[in-house]
């Protein structure tokens, strides 16, 4: 008699009648695997002979909770119309780290077994050469022995390029171009060019208060035959006019022998920075026939030329300008005058007196210049006379100089403007500009014999004029 039939539950408690319930230890054997072979002994219904029956393992188990749905081949020879499929077993993590481990003893094993490359002698004379870990290995049919038989090349030094210096314009890195002291060292040039251009202005200011051009052109025009002397006069009165504030004032010696216009250029000063200055105190004009005559004291002279400049000078720094004194007849005053003059040149003086521009006229030296003109008479005619002549000069000053300074040491800090003799053209024009003075009509020829009248030295062909226009003025009142 049989028991009661135990059915086969699926995973959601439903039954299934002809499957045999298979215990849960079976069922694990069969997912590892079979042991020896590659069916799974189970126990059957028993049979003549005692055998087990064995289960496939691709068919389905009796009591497979987590099988699914499909035909399988049962114990009652049931044929499943398409086969199952295999179960896949879980994956090993400790596996591929074994597999990992195996790999690296199996390369540690091969480096070891491998022979060591025979050694070479270095020499000494080459550089080895340094071999790169990742550089690639080139197969060659020589051994390791005829490679290393091989001598080693010794490398060629390459000679150094000469290098030339490039048309293009070169540039420092933009942090050197654009330091701060580049940047400080451009402001302080930018301040102090502001400045200069700032004094030339002021210079330039300073200078047409005086109207130094219109002085030139009236020197020009007036006065004759001295065209290097108007130019160096009107030169030094330049330099000195520029600036304000001085450190000692300017003193022009102005020598030549008599009627060569010394007394003329000393007036025609005097009424134009009359004009220029708006004030008729600020010059001064000493004559020493009239102001300090023979029987006079040379004492009183002093205390009174002094009391004079002093207060020309001290009218002249109230104003803030620059005054001028002329002192004509300078060979004729006593020594105790030119002494009081030395003083007032002196830099020790206050600061007033060092602003002030004195003009000395004198015939001293006028025997020199006379001798000078007499010997280069011929080298005015010449082409290349000119340069000969302006060295000529320069010799003049620098003899007129010596001279003065043995008279007296007034005539140190003095700047030597020579007048040269008129020739007998030069006196013409006195005579024609004269007239015209005078309400005469200025007739060349008229004026050419009056000229004819007076004395000349004649000198490779040229006439210099011996008392020059000193008697055009007395020549002219007896028309």
């Amino acid at each position: 008699m049989r028991g009661p039939e135990r059915f086969a539950l699926g995973p959601r408690g439903e039954a299934f009648p002809g499957l045999r319930l298979v215990p849960v230890s079976r069922q694990r054997a069969a997912l590892r695997g079979p042991r020896s072979g590659g069916d799974i002994p189970r126990e059957g219904p028993s049979r003549p002979g005692g055998s087990l029956q064995t289960i496939p393992p691709s068919c389905c188990r009796e009591g497979d909770l987590h099988a699914k749905r499909r035909p399988c081949t049962m114990d009652r020879g049931q044929s499943s119309p398409e086969p199952p499929a295999p179960v896949a077993p879980s994956p090993s993590v400790i596996a591929p780290v074994r597999a990992v481990v195996r790999l690296r003893h199996q390369v540690r094993l091969l480096r070891k077994r491998r022979p060591p490359p025979p050694a070479v002698a270095p020499d000494p004379g080459a550089a080895a050469p340094r071999v790169h870990q990742e550089q690639p290995q080139f197969f060659t049919f020589d051994g390791p022995v005829e490679r290393a038989s091989r001598p080693a090349r010794k490398r060629r030094r390459r000679s150094r390029l000469v290098l030339y210096p490039e048309t293009s314009r070169k540039f420092g890195p933009r942090a050197e171009r654009q330091s701060r002291a580049q940047r400080c060292l451009l402001l302080l040039v930018a301040i102090v060019g502001f400045q200069v251009l700032n004094a030339i202005e002021n210079l330039d200011d300073n200078a047409l208060r005086y109207d130094l051009d219109g002085l030139e052109k009236t020197l020009q025009r007036a006065v004759f035959g001295q065209p290097a002397a108007v130019g160096r006069l009107v030169a030094l009165l330049r330099d000195y006019l520029a600036t304000h504030v001085h450190s000692r004032p300017l003193l022009l010696a102005l020598h030549g022998p008599s009627g060569v216009g010394k007394s003329h250029v000393g007036r025609l000063l005097a009424r134009h920075f009359r004009a220029v200055l708006e004030d008729g105190a600020l010059v001064l004009q000493y004559h020493a026939r009239h102001h300090c005559p023979e029987p006079r004291a040379a004492a009183g002279c002093r205390q009174e030329l002094a009391r004079r400049v002093a207060d020309v000078l001290a009218r002249a720094e109230a104003e803030e300008k620059t005054p001028l004194l002329v002192l004509d007849d300078a060979e004729l005053l006593p020594p105790a005058l030119l002494d009081e003059l030395h003083g007032l040149l002196q830099p020790q003086r206050p600061p007033r007196f060092h602003n002030a521009v004195y003009v000395l006229l004198s015939g001293a030296g006028g025997a020199e210049v006379t001798r000078f003109v007499l010997q280069n008479a011929s080298r005015a005619g010449r082409a290349d006379g000119a340069e000969e002549l302006r060295a000529a000069e320069e010799e003049l000053r620098s003899s007129l100089h010596t001279l003065l300074v043995r008279q007296h040491p007034l005539w140190e800090a003095a700047a030597i403007v020579p007048f040269l003799l008129l020739d007998k053209r030069d006196v013409v024009n006195c005579f024609r500009d004269e007239m015209a003075g005078e309400g005469f009509f200025p007739e060349q020829a008229r004026a050419e014999l009056l000229a004819a009248q007076l004395s000349y030295y004649r000198v490779a062909g040229r006439e210099f004029a011996v008392t020059g226009c000193k008697q055009v003025v007395a020549a002219v009142n007896l028309l």
